[in-house]
């Protein structure tokens, strides 16, 4: 089936829209190599992913893998949230060492400890409104915002009632102590590169 068949036969059952069809239709479309997709609020999003945007991340996981296993760290790997139809690959996530899959395979967002999102230019309204709501609202402890463009860093912690109270921004160079965290190590950040 093509993904206009499949919107067909779904309009014509009155199914209602779901993350698992709408994935199922991305996966069946030419998505160019190097682009990320998520769903937000019930809209996809492809984002090409540059070379400082993973020097970022690469440079955060190096510092994570210090103290935590490979195994509970991910990167965009599709994890379901709440919400309407909110379907994110976080740049960077750490999982409880717990974490379990659910019953259709994926990670459980309940199980997120910290999540970092490394800011695109075309989708950082996403990672500092939409999804930064959401993850508040499912508890995530730890969310980390790095933006190359601004060279500044935006860590927000304490979450509650779907908002979170705890924010702190500094600029590039400045570390970031998480050491009263579940994290519980600082990231250096004099190393990140900008946009």
């Amino acid at each position: 089936m093509t993904v206009l068949e499949d919107r067909i036969a779904m309009a014509d059952t009155g199914d209602e829209l779901t993350l698992d069809t709408m994935f199922e239709w991305l996966e069946k479309l030419p998505i160019p190599e190097g682009y990320k997709t998520e769903i937000v609020g019930g809209h996809i999003f492809m984002t090409p992913q540059r070379d400082t945007h993973w020097e970022i991340i690469a440079d955060i996981y190096d510092q994570l893998r210090v103290r935590h296993p490979r195994k509970r760290l991910k990167s965009d790997v599709r994890i379901d949230h709440p919400g309407y139809l909110n379907g994110f690959a976080p740049d960077l996530a750490l999982m409880a060492e717990a974490a379990t899959r659910n019953d259709r395979g994926l990670w459980r967002c309940e199980d997120l400890e910290f999540i970092t999102e490394v800011i695109s230019r075309k989708t950082a309204g996403n990672d500092y409104g939409p999804k930064k709501d959401t993850y508040a609202a499912a508890g995530v402890p730890v969310y980390l915002i790095v933006d190359p463009y601004t060279g500044e860093w935006h860590l927000h912690t304490l979450p509650k009632d779907g908002t979170y109270h705890g924010a702190v921004t500094f600029g590039f160079g400045e570390e970031i102590d998480l050491t009263g965290t579940v994290v519980g190590l600082a990231l250096r950040t004099d190393e990140f590169p900008r946009d």
